[in-house]
């Protein structure tokens, strides 16, 4: 019983740094913005939170998101939705981290909705991520960094990706059959190497044939929010 509870009170604590991270984002959100919606629990929270804020008349926004989940999740809220095509440049975006390394430098696109999500990170004015302590890393890498690829090319550009040291997978569905973007492309889920120079591989796999977008974020950041304990530090670079 007391192991259960200590359960509870630390995925409490969890939630209640999440909650505080996604109200200092909200405090940021001035009327007539429009903001990026990204994925994960703590993005989940800041969508409610801006949910909550339209609906009580306090808050007139846009918003675009960085998947179908969280659109769906904004438009039960309430949020308002434009596009790429109507708005060129996004205010702010919150998203959820997979992993930080220096200069604030990450890895983005685990759960698969890669390409929206950089397009919306490049066309943001300040770019805000958030995690916990477990997710800043000396060398970028711990986590696997998806390549999204055009389905014809994945053979070349596994041999390709190998070659840089990688070890490429292509993501499955729990049915085994290849995970396909929205955009139609597949995934690779490339582990193998500590990324030290994260623009210089960066650029190395954006000259491969057949890559689409790849999960490298490099200056796109402006404010990391890291949990660690019971306090939430901001990075800056």
């Amino acid at each position: 019983m007391t192991q259960h509870n200590e359960s509870d009170d630390q995925l409490q604590g969890q939630t209640n740094l999440k909650l505080r991270a996604a109200e200092r984002v909200l405090e940021l959100v001035k009327p007539g913005m429009v903001v990026g919606l990204g994925s994960g629990p703590t993005a989940a929270l800041w969508i409610k939170l801006l949910g909550e804020q339209v609906r009580d008349g306090n808050l007139a926004i846009q918003a675009i998101a960085s998947s179908p989940e969280s659109e769906a999740l904004g438009r039960r809220y309430g949020i308002p939705f434009t596009t790429i095509q109507d708005c060129y440049r996004l205010d702010l975006t919150l998203d959820d981290a997979d992993e930080i390394g220096p200069s604030l430098a990450l890895i983005q696109g685990g759960n698969g909705s890669l390409l929206r999500g950089k397009i919306i990170a490049s066309a943001t004015k300040k770019y805000i991520v958030v995690g916990d302590q477990s997710k800043v890393v000396s060398k970028l890498g711990s986590a696997p960094l998806p390549v999204e690829v055009v389905p014809m090319a994945e053979p070349l550009v596994s041999k390709a990706l190998r070659e840089l040291g990688f070890t490429p997978k292509l993501r499955r569905n729990k049915g085994r059959t290849p995970f396909i973007t929205n955009e139609g492309n597949c995934v690779l889920d490339c582990i193998g190497i500590q990324i030290g120079n994260p623009r210089v591989i960066a650029a190395e796999i954006d000259a491969i044939v057949g890559v689409v977008e790849h999960g490298l974020f490099v200056d796109m950041t402006d404010l990391a929010l890291i949990s660690s304990g019971d306090q939430i530090i901001e990075r800056t670079i």
